[in-house]
């Protein structure tokens, strides 16, 4: 090779998208650059020219632009209109109080929402360290920004890989690149060009910006930096994916906007009616309409809705479930489909020794993770015999005599140091009761043979305590079965059965594991030095086999179980390998009749990948370009789909899903902000939880709003009754702001805290599509609402005729109005379940200590003489209460009547309809 300094780079340079299939030699010419490097000029030339090895950050969004980005929803428009028209007719008041909702509403989601943009910020960061590159000829420590293509690096176990190159001096590199690709196992590295078609998880000879070395060392030659690499295509994928709009987003949008044009409509009809038919005069019938407006209008809508979903952001934190954006709260009751990424979510994202094979048996290895938590059964569930637990201690032995990394615990969490496979070894020992330190000092180490990937094993010298020396050898099982020719027996060494041996190889690769296997050989009494030809000279005696893989969490499983008893489909989108995908699918439960490739996947038509979705749970070898594709094929299924994850890889469909879930613990910083939700357990069963939280906020933002439109349906009908037929208004507007300001804070804010409804995750999800209001919900509005309206004019009507006094027949209605909403409260509570059911009280007390609450609040405002004199009323006397209760008590018992006609019906479709659940769906 070239020794001298290479000349300039030309300007034309391709950007290399093949570098894994070509040569060294082939790059070098291509990037005008040697094995010692560039010169600095030329570097410098080359950063002028190309840029810095860094990923572009946008900056922030600035914090006036996120404050008034709150008030942009029709709602709140709504919301100020009413606040300048009650400015307007003079009532400062009303207008303060609905001001203080809007801005009450606009800073909590303004806090909710501080880093919007914090993903990319978080990929950068991963950038940022420094590296060993060759400049001039000679050595340098650089920070890995001020790398170029050509520049030439050397890398060593715990580097962080700082740039995107391809390898052209390799000694048994290997480079854990779980979070750019899934694959859980670290990947093995080599110089030899791969095919060009070859997918990102095997590309060998390539390390990737970001990952992780975990053993050997390498050089290579940086190919692509900054945005070009493989981090910095995923950056691009998350800076073009906007947040998407959550279904509570777009159904209150719609509910303002339905609300806005009925508003309007009544306003406009009533006004032209009074003027044209009642002859009442434009500024009467313009104030008339501005009251209809104002009682229409829910103020306390959108406090009570924020303040649902703040309290369900609580009560999700203290399962383990952080909430990131306020909205995306109520999102997992409506979710369908959970697309769930496999290593470090559904597994522990730990190599775990989970079989191991000796001459004469199969033992399972329970426990998961690097904690030596577990203990070594013999396949048919018994203890190992004596023999059997001679032949586990050897094979314990070797696996903790000839490995280099350990594992250490702090406060409660195990911690590993070395290479992932070998520390899976280490733990495999510890589990059968053997103690490092003691073992490393009964039989130091005298030598070692690293791994390198031409020879495929590691060696070492041991002094034993009888005073002998041995050999311990783990490798590939069909490097140490070519090179055994005994194996160890239950009478001692005997002579090899490789077609056994083969054969166990192959289960254990077929169940998806990696396999090492463990040999060992006496050594002469005065060798002090290893070499290989001691190893390959003859004598090697075959111990056992060793089974490693990422283990699924066992809480996973219940978890899959739950989901699809709740009718959510869970689809695991993993960048492991095919075999490994559908070993781990079918352990926890999902089909894994077909896996899809990456590679299959985008030879699919864009038009045919919705269905494909729908009829596959695993798919294997993804890229992040892959996973958002599925992610949005499966929306255009108009599903609500959830995303978690927990590496760079999975950011671009975390941030497309509706609901993007990253880990906390092991999840990477780029997934963390990427998503809605952070689960600070990293526990897929956790997902569960908050499901049943979202659909318990889903249900009380529900009850919210059919509690809260038939009052305001109530309010407008008695002025518009009022205009129609030339009356007294019943109810003045500062009069309806009372009640609205009350109930919000009281019973409207009760039905926050309702329990979770009856065989809550036994129903199936809600439909994407369903608005707020169905129209059954929408028929007991009207229902609720027209009775009310009936109730309090006629009693208004019935106490002017009787006594004359509007003040007093005023004071009548509006406590007609509290005490129906008090008693339709007790109805609200459920949507469909019965009030008489002992269940339906089990959590009653905040309603019941709401309408306590409004009860005090109600006599003060009735009977204080400064609220008498502000709101123009007259006390009522002891049979006015007694008439009110008659009066309005009675929609508790209609509601009811409903309620079991509903059930009633709901009961003879489902007999007709196999698998529905007998309850009723709203």
């Amino acid at each position: 090779m070239n020794r001298s300094l290479p000349p300039e780079l030309p300007a034309d340079a391709p950007p290399l998208p093949d570098a894994h299939a070509r040569t060294p030699a082939e790059l070098f010419a291509q990037l005008a650059s040697s094995d010692v490097g560039l010169s600095a000029t030329e570097a410098y030339r080359r950063r002028i020219r190309w840029g810095e090895n860094r990923l572009p950050a946008n900056p922030p969004t600035p914090a006036w632009r996120r404050w008034v980005r709150q008030f942009h929803n029709l709602f709140i428009y709504v919301l100020l209109t009413s606040a300048l028209i009650s400015s307007l007719i003079q009532h400062w008041v009303d207008a303060g109080v609905i001001m203080a909702v809007v801005l009450i509403n606009a800073t909590i989601g303004f806090i909710q929402e501080g880093k919007a943009e914090a993903a990319l910020r978080s990929i950068l960061r991963l950038s940022k360290n420094q590296c060993l590159v060759m400049r001039d000829g000679q050595s340098f420590t650089l920070d890995s920004q001020l790398l170029v293509p050509g520049d030439v690096v050397a890398l060593q176990a715990g580097d962080r890989v700082p740039a995107d190159m391809r390898l052209f001096y390799n000694k048994s590199l290997r480079c854990d690149e779980a979070m750019l690709t899934g694959e859980s196992q670290p990947t093995e590295k080599s110089v030899d060009a791969v095919s060009l078609d070859t997918p990102l998880a095997e590309r060998s000879t390539m390390a990737y910006m970001g990952t992780m070395v975990t053993f050997g060392t390498a050089r290579g030659l940086v190919t692509h930096t900054g945005n070009r690499t493989q981090i910095g295509q995923i950056s691009e994928l998350v800076q073009h994916v906007a947040l998407p709009e959550t279904p509570l987003q777009r159904q209150l949008a719609q509910l303002a906007r339905q609300l806005t044009l009925v508003i309007l409509l009544v306003t406009a009809a009533t006004a032209v009616f009074g003027f044209l038919v009642r002859d009442y005069s434009l500024a009467a019938m313009f104030q008339g309409a501005i009251g209809i407006a104002v009682a229409a209008i829910p103020e306390g809508l959108p406090a009570i809705v924020t303040i649902t979903l703040a309290m369900g952001v609580e009560r999700m934190a203290r399962k383990h479930a952080l909430v990131r954006r306020l909205p995306a709260v109520e999102v997992l009751g409506a979710v369908d489909v959970i697309c769930s990424d496999k290593t470090g979510t559904l597994t522990a994202n730990a190599m775990t020794a989970r079989l191991l094979v000796t001459s004469t048996a199969r033992f399972t290895i329970s426990g998961e993770g690097y904690a030596p938590i577990g203990d070594i059964q013999h396949h048919h569930g018994r203890s190992p015999n004596e023999d059997e637990q001679q032949q586990l201690n050897t094979a314990c032995g070797i696996a903790l005599s000839c490995n280099d990394a350990n594992v250490t615990e702090d406060d409660g969490d195990w911690n590993i140091h070395g290479d992932p496979t070998e520390a899976a070894l280490h733990v495999l020992a510890l589990k059968q009761g053997l103690n490092a330190a003691d073992h490393a000092r009964h039989r130091p180490r005298l030598d070692t043979l690293p791994f390198e990937t031409e020879k495929r094993y590691m060696a070492s010298l041991h002094q034993m305590a009888n005073g002998t020396r041995e050999i311990a050898i783990k490798g590939a099982p069909d490097q140490l079965l070519h090179l055994c020719r005994y194996q160890w027996g239950p009478r001692g060494i005997e002579p090899l059965n490789k077609h056994y041996w083969e054969a166990e190889v192959n289960f254990l690769t077929n169940q998806g594991m990696r396999v090492l296997a463990l040999a060992n050989k006496a050594a002469a009494d005065n060798a002090s030095q290893l070499h290989h030809d001691q190893v390959t000279a003859g004598g090697l005696v075959m111990v056992a086999l060793v089974g490693i893989s990422d283990p699924p969490r066992a809480e996973a499983v219940a978890a899959i179980a739950q989901c699809q008893q709740a009718g959510i489909r869970v689809l695991m989108i993993t960048g492991d390998n095919p075999t490994t995908a559908a070993v781990i699918g079918r352990e926890l439960g999902l089909a894994a009749d077909r896996v899809v490739t990456g590679a299959e996947l985008d030879q699919v038509a864009a038009q045919d990948l919705p269905a494909l979705a729908e009829k596959v749970s695993i798919f294997a070898r993804t890229s992040p370009a892959n996973k958002l594709q599925l992610v949005q094929a499966l929306q255009a299924h108009r599903h609500a789909l959830a995303m978690t994850g927990d590496g760079v890889n999975d950011a671009p469909a975390l941030r497309q899903a509706d609901i993007g879930i990253a880990m906390g613990q092991k999840g990477t910083d780029a997934a963390r902000d990427a998503a809605a939700f952070v689960l600070t357990d990293d526990n897929f069963a956790t997902i569960v939880g908050a499901v049943a939280e979202g659909r318990r906020i889903h249900d009380n933002i529900v009850k919210s709003i059919v509690f809260i439109l038939p009052t305001s349906l109530a309010e407008a009908s008695v002025i518009l009754l009022a205009i129609l037929f030339g009356w007294l208004l019943p109810i003045t507007p500062a009069q309806i702001l009372w009640v609205n300001m009350i109930t919000a804070v009281t019973l409207t804010l009760a039905l926050a805290f309702e329990p979770p409804e009856a065989n809550l995750m036994q129903r199936p999800p809600r439909p994407r599509h369903q608005g707020l209001l169905t129209p059954r919900l929408l028929y007991r509005v009207m229902l609720v609402g027209g009775i009310g309206a009936a109730t309090i004019f006629l009693l208004f009507r019935w106490h002017l005729q009787r006594t004359g006094d509007i003040e007093l027949a005023r004071c009548v209605a509006v406590n007609a109005l509290v005490c129906f909403e008090a008693f339709y409260l007790l109805t609200a509570r459920s949507l469909h379940d019965a009030i008489w059911h002992r269940r339906y009280w089990a959590g009653s007390g905040p309603a019941l200590l709401s309408i306590a609450l409004v009860a005090v609040m109600q006599l003060a405002f009735t009977y204080w003489p400064l609220s008498q004199e502000v709101f123009s009323l007259a006390p009522l006397a002891p049979a006015h209460w007694l008439i009110l209760v008659a009066a309005t008590s009675p929609i508790l018992l209609l509601v009811e009547l409903e309620k079991a006609w509903l059930r009633h019906a709901h009961r003879r479709w489902s007999l007709h309809q196999p698998g529905v659940p007998g309850h009723v769906h709203f």
